[in-house]
């Protein structure tokens, strides 16, 4: 398999996994939102990638040990910023359902992500003179078409749904603060692709030590990840303290609650995973990874919101709009696939 349409699988597979990460949590009982997004939190940013990293990487410790100062700042505080939207992310949801918090929040994070890292590095221009640098671009601006097609039929499923049928699938729904939280969410998770950027130099030593091309990303994730943790952990003690809710991590079920959110947090660090293996097959245009990422994330995202019925009750329109939307970002893959193809 070609490169660029082996980077599209990988992308693919962190997608559904990003996409599905959320369905564990639904299975938690009596924990109260904080609680389990520490558990969960604790295994998708520190356990897993240390874990993985240490596995399939050579001299883990030692590579970051001899990291420029500089570089591990900048993927810890990128991180820290990310770990904003990581935290907004899972409140989205809760506000606004997986379908329509998915699309609006990665809307946001596909079009700051996948063009301020070029643009930053002056790579910009070289991607406009070539004809695979603008069919890239013509595939990221069909995403975000896709995005805001998909949108707009949130928007068409709040007008066809009574106050009684949206809380039956999201009990917590509501829509204005739901886009507020999404909007602050997809900037600041956008922040996550400016973290793996800037982690070139740790990639470089990885490489040097004897670590295989395809996973030179994993020691990378480390450092963002911790940075995303530290902002997550703060705001989970601050809401234990406030809602004085830290006894609930020895409340029963204790078995099933700590698997879900373990289970959870897992799948969630299997995107990103899977996303740096896709990142380094997709040639010169590496910034095309995100949008790839945030595309699949959304489809997925929309398929698991299928299947557990949050679009039940609506009408043609807003089907119609939906379907229209999971086509829309299926091409826009395959278009940026083919301008990185181009590339070759």
């Amino acid at each position: 398999m070609a490169g660029p349409a082996l980077g599209i699988v990988f992308h693919w597979i962190g997608g559904f996994a990003s996409g599905s990460f959320y369905v564990p949590f639904r299975g938690v009982r009596k924990w109260s939102w904080e609680t389990l997004w520490t558990v969960g939190g604790l295994f998708s940013w520190i356990v897993a990638p240390l874990v993985v990293a240490s596995l399939l990487t050579n001299n883990l410790f030692t590579v970051l040990r001899n990291a420029p100062p500089h570089t591990l700042f900048w993927c810890y505080f990128f991180g820290l910023l990310w770990g904003f939207g990581g935290l907004t992310f899972g409140l989205t949801v809760r506000y606004l359902g997986l379908s329509l918090g998915t699309a609006m929040a990665l809307g946001y994070c596909a079009a700051f992500g996948t063009l301020m890292p070029p643009i930053f590095r002056g790579e910009m221009q070289q991607v406009l003179h070539t004809q695979s640098g603008r069919v890239i671009l013509a595939g990221i601006a069909i995403c975000l078409a896709g995005i805001v097609v998909a949108g707009a039929a949130g928007v068409s499923k709040e007008r066809d749904l009574s106050p009684g049928q949206r809380t039956a699938s999201i009990r917590e729904f509501n829509l204005k603060t739901g886009i507020i939280v999404a909007t602050f969410c997809g900037i600041m998770s956008a922040c996550f692709s400016y973290g793996l950027a800037a982690g070139d130099p740790i990639r470089d030593l990885t490489l040097r030590s004897g670590t295989s091309v395809l996973w030179q990303g994993l020691p990378v994730l480390v450092v963002v990840l911790f940075g995303g943790f530290t902002t997550n952990f703060i705001w989970c003690i601050a809401l234990h303290v406030r809602n004085r809710s830290g006894v609930e991590y020895f409340r029963v079920p204790l078995p099933r609650n700590y698997f879900l959110s373990a289970l959870a947090g897992v799948i969630w660090y299997f995107q990103f995973f899977f996303y740096t293996m896709g990142e380094t097959k997709m040639g010169s245009y590496r910034f095309s990874s995100w949008t790839l990422h945030m595309a699949s994330i959304i489809i997925f995202g929309t398929l698991w919101g299928l299947a557990l019925r949050e679009w039940r009750g609506t009408g043609m329109r807003t089907r119609t709009l939906l379907a229209a939307s999971i086509f829309t970002l299926i091409a826009s893959t395959i278009v940026v696939g083919y301008g990185n193809y181009l590339a070759l």
